[in-house]
């Protein structure tokens, strides 16, 4: 491979953070970042890549024949979405396999697009499964079709809201808030033996359980800003959770689940 000048280095670096930072918003995990980035380095004839991850930001620095070139890039955070990580795992892939060069990586990253399912597929399976949980958690009939109707309302709104760019943790309180109002029909005249169950089924499709699961991952090995930052960002949702849930159950003066 030719020798890399420092203005190219410089775009090889703009293309492999461009990558990275691609990945740490859709919801990779830490060191599937920094593995990703030192390939595509190896992969456009760079000596080393050495990058630094925290929460809201990546700092990354390419090494070749004792030239370095840094940069910072901005993370903002978006719904998780594992299409955009095996999208760019490919590329690494194909960089590896062929000599391409950086246009190949830079092109290839801007036609990378989110793969997203039908979205009343989504709502229908998300409040098919907040159903089910419900049955196999001993609920009636009754229960079982009012928290379809819950949980599949609460995705729809959750859906809108983020079409809209609402803030996340805004996103969370309004959705389990319209859950749990819709759910609170199971108390009404008794119509179900088992509106508890209703109610706390309703708001599954909340938990923010990805979050958490790749915290204990970063954290686990070794990448403990990035750990305790997506800790955080679940707690925080599943505060925003709380709330909407306990301003519904004030509104109707429901003592509990």
């Amino acid at each position: 491979m030719e020798n890399i000048d420092y203005q190219n280095q410089t775009i090889i670096t703009r293309g492999i953070i461009k990558a990275a930072v691609l990945m740490s918003e859709f919801g990779a995990e830490s060191i599937l970042i920094e593995q990703t980035a030192q390939r595509l380095g190896r992969a456009l004839g760079i000596d080393s890549v050495e990058i630094s991850l925290i929460p809201s930001a990546i700092v990354l620095t390419t090494l070749y024949n004792h030239q370095s070139v840094t940069t910072t890039r901005r993370v903002h955070h978006k719904p998780i979405n594992m299409s955009i990580v095996c999208e760019i795992q490919k590329t690494v892939i194909e960089l590896e396999k062929n000599e391409h060069d950086i246009n190949y990586l830079t092109e290839t990253l801007k036609a990378i697009q989110p793969n997203y399912y039908n979205r009343w597929l989504v709502i229908l399976m998300v409040g098919l499964a907040c159903a089910s949980f419900s049955y196999l958690q001993g609920s009636d009939l009754v229960a079982f079709f009012i928290t379809l109707l819950a949980s599949s309302t609460a995705m729809f709104v959750r859906q809108e809201l983020a079409k809209r760019k609402f803030v996340l943790i805004i996103t969370f309180g309004v959705t389990a808030f319209v859950a749990t109002m819709i759910a609170s029909i199971s108390q009404i005249n008794g119509i179900s033996s088992t509106p508890n169950i209703a109610l706390a089924s309703s708001v599954l499709l909340l938990a923010p359980g990805f979050a958490f699961v790749n915290s204990f991952l970063d954290s686990l090995k070794g990448y403990l800003m990035m750990g305790w930052g997506r800790w955080m960002d679940g707690v925080l949702l599943t505060i925003a959770t709380s709330i909407g849930i306990i301003i519904a159950m004030a509104i109707l003066n429901m003592k509990g689940w």
